[in-house]
């Protein structure tokens, strides 16, 4: 048997905060936008008539715990 041992030629990469912070606020932006429609988009706040947007994020409202009915 042989004793060498596994060395990985390359570490990882350092990413600059500069270069993250506005992917990071993109998809924040994102995750907001999501949790809105998901979580008030009916009745007095509705950006969009109709039921179709609070049928369509039905299920994942009741997952996350959003009362809707």
């Amino acid at each position: 048997m042989s004793n060498a041992t596994f060395a990985p030629a390359y570490g990882p990469v350092a990413i600059p905060v500069k270069e993250l912070l506005p992917w990071a606020i993109f998809g924040g932006l994102l995750l907001m936008l999501a949790i809105y429609f998901i979580g008030a988009e009916q009745g007095a706040t509705s950006l969009i008539s109709g039921m179709g947007v609070h049928e369509f994020v039905h299920d994942g409202r009741h997952l996350l715990g959003f009362p809707c009915h």
